[in-house]
């Protein structure tokens, strides 16, 4: 089976160019979401991906009607290939029912691996320089060495944990953490 869909990101955007494509194209089943796609999970792909069979073909127009990245893209691909189903999208030619197509799609993955591993080795050098300058990363501490002490203080006194939370304006669980 042929299954469509359609997305636009707000409710007063139309879908009936992209219902008219699929239905053209051959989609015998379609499911439409009014949602941003930068929303991971939406209603109407969730009840696709649930339905799906073993050679079932997913269908967009265009593949950014189903995600708003290359990753997205390949996640929910990856989640369609798990029930050994198929996904076309007509704008971009990309159909993973063929053999030819699965290899395009699976060109445009190995670029999306490559430039996450350089993302990453980026960040990571990143990191390192500003270690080196001094700077360290994260939340600062929300309780100094002195008010650390001070809290140890107060608790081996027999004070309340949630009296010394107030006293010094910070959660139970950092108190607890002391």
């Amino acid at each position: 089976m042929i299954i469509g869909y359609a997305r636009v990101s707000t409710a007063d955007q139309n879908l009936d160019a992209q219902i008219t494509a699929l239905t053209e194209a051959g989609a015998e089943r379609i499911f439409a979401d009014k949602i941003s796609g930068a929303k991971r999970s939406r209603p109407e792909l969730d009840r696709l991906l649930d339905q799906l069979r073993p050679d079932d073909v997913v269908l967009v127009t265009k593949y950014d009607r189903l995600a708003r990245s290359l990753v997205d893209l390949l996640d929910i691909v990856a989640q369609i290939e798990t029930v050994q189903a198929g996904f076309r999208s007509l704008a971009e030619d990309i159909d993973t029912t063929t053999p030819a197509g699965r290899l395009i799609f699976h060109v445009f993955a190995s670029i999306a691996q490559f430039e996450r591993e350089r993302i990453r080795e980026r960040t990571m050098e990143g990191l390192k320089a500003a270690r080196a300058k001094g700077r360290v990363g994260g939340r600062p501490p929300a309780l100094s060495a002195d008010q650390k002490a001070e809290v140890l203080r107060l608790k081996s006194e027999g004070r309340a944990m949630k009296d010394i939370a107030n006293l010094f304006k910070v959660s139970l669980a950092t108190v607890k953490r002391v």
